[in-house]
């Protein structure tokens, strides 16, 4: 598996490299690697065993990190959780939006998310799950593709071409499901799609049996900065009926949370 050590190619002298390797500790940790000992931290980062027992240990002692006394091996806090929820509560996007998508979900029972630009990703930043005994689930801090999600084609319309052209040209493409769209000249289209109906869709392509319907949400520069999105189960919706009775809802809370009133304190991440 290739070492994750962040973007270290800023030659500036004011980067800290050292604070680089110890975020990458941290961000080396995940669903594949639920705990590690030493020399697999130093694999996973890149970094040589001396350093990493040293960041280890730093991590520890801060509270970020525990290590088993008996296997040695080293895991996650929750005070990393914290550290990743300061963000919930400081952004201004997500504390004007909340109440428009809590709106929307009272609305139409399902799943309702925001999720922001990463990269070639978008990261579900805010999610309510729907009322009914079987819904779609959207973690918090959870990172999909651009090119095969409803929300990242809908960020992507609200780019100009070029820019939107190139993020999909650079992205990874891969399958997740059967019916996840590969070729690039048709993401193009549905991108293009989604500028003229002002909402995106995907339907089962990093999921089965999902149907999603996102809109971009605006900054005060008028570039993109995020996509409010509704995940629903084939089980209780068709295609068409989604589009129907959800898609003019997402609309309307994509531009409440994009309205010159709302977007005073948000801007565009690019």
């Amino acid at each position: 598996m290739k070492p994750f050590m962040g973007d270290s190619r800023d030659a500036s002298p004011l980067f800290n490299n050292s604070l680089l390797k110890g975020l990458s500790v941290l961000a080396a940790f995940g669903h594949e690697r639920r705990t590690m000992n030493l020399p697999e931290i130093a694999q996973a980062t890149g970094i040589g065993k001396s350093a990493a027992q040293r960041l280890a240990y730093t991590l520890e002692r801060l509270g970020y990190l525990r290590k088993d006394p008996t296997s040695r091996r080293y895991a996650l806090t929750t005070k990393v959780l914290e550290l990743g929820m300061r963000y919930v509560h400081a952004s201004p996007l997500i504390e004007t939006a909340t109440p428009y998508l809590l709106d929307l979900n009272t609305k139409i029972g399902e799943t309702v998310n925001l999720s922001e630009p990463s990269g070639l990703d978008m990261v579900f930043v805010v999610s309510f799950p729907g009322h009914k005994q079987i819904s779609v689930q959207l973690p918090i801090g959870d990172r999909y593709p651009m090119y095969c999600t409803a929300a990242g084609r809908a960020y992507l319309s609200g780019l100009t071409r070029i820019k939107s052209d190139a993020l999909v040209e650079s992205s990874d493409l891969r399958r997740y499901t059967p019916a996840t769209i590969l070729d690039p000249t048709r993401i193009k289209e549905l991108i293009d799609r989604a500028r003229s109906a002002g909402y995106a869709f995907a339907e089962g392509e990093v999921f089965r049996g999902d149907i999603n319907l996102a809109a971009p949400v605006f900054g005060r520069d008028g570039a993109p900065v995020a996509a409010v999105g509704v995940s629903v189960p084939v089980t209780r919706w068709s295609f068409e009926r989604a589009v129907s009775e959800i898609a003019p809802e997402v609309l309307d809370a994509a531009r409440a949370i994009s309205s010159p009133t709302s977007r005073q304190h948000y801007s565009s991440p690019l």
